[in-house]
């Protein structure tokens, strides 16, 4: 028994360490690939040429239950150019999906004062019925792609809906609470990005290291799985 014991530690200290070093010598090019799945993601939102800082490693932290959907922090990735704002990617959800919280990336930018032009919108993660809802992924319909140059004012507002409830957003045969579900959670994006506009751009970066950065990538990648 003794040395059938030895044996096991032995071989539970050896596969241990080997464990490890597959980590060690994998971790970097792991976080490497996490922080450029990232910035593919950003830059489908927003125009790599309207800005000229890291957009991936700049961001704030930022919590609205009301407007974005969640009582946890989520990523707004700040978009600069010269050192001044010109468009930030807000990390938001869409709690009401037929089949659970529908988790999107809009990016957004603000070409004068009270108003907004949603730049991109893309689906994370979603749990939403094959055939029907998930035509908000890019992958299964082009429909997602119905926000990108959209304008947003307070007098445009109603605009911001599905057809169905009197706005010019298309709605699915068979699937309309998923379409205006995250119409809706893209409005509410929009105008947290107004109401906050003057404050996001001087938080606090909270995305100096490589970790804090794959959240949403990570995302899409269960959305991809």
């Amino acid at each position: 028994m003794t040395k059938n014991g030895l044996i096991l530690a032995v071989f539970a200290i050896v596969t241990t360490g080997l464990i490890a070093l597959t980590y060690f010598g994998t971790k970097d090019q792991i976080a490497l690939q996490q922080q450029q799945k990232l910035l593919s993601i950003l830059n489908a939102v927003i125009d790599k040429s309207s800005y000229d800082n890291a957009i991936h490693l700049d961001c704030a932290l930022v919590t609205s239950a009301e407007l974005l959907g969640s009582d946890e922090p989520q990523h707004l990735y700040r978009a600069t150019k010269q050192g001044q704002g010109v468009a930030a990617a807000i990390e938001t959800t869409a709690p009401d999906g037929y089949s659970g919280q529908i988790h999107l990336v809009v990016g957004i930018t603000s070409p004068e004062a009270g108003s907004a032009k949603v730049t991109g919108v893309r689906v994370l993660e979603h749990k939403e019925t094959p055939g029907l809802g998930d035509k908000i992924d890019l992958r299964i319909s082009n429909w997602v792609l119905g926000f990108d140059n959209q304008i947003y004012t307070a007098d445009l507002a109603p605009n911001w809906a599905v057809k169905k409830d009197g706005g010019q957003f298309d709605q699915f045969t068979g699937a309309t609470i998923t379409p205006r579900a995250v119409v809706n959670a893209v409005k509410l994006s929009v105008e947290y990005y107004l109401a906050n506009q003057a404050t996001i751009f001087n938080a606090t970066n909270a995305c100096g290291e490589i970790n804090s950065v794959s959240v949403v990538a990570e995302k899409a990648n269960k959305n991809n799985e």
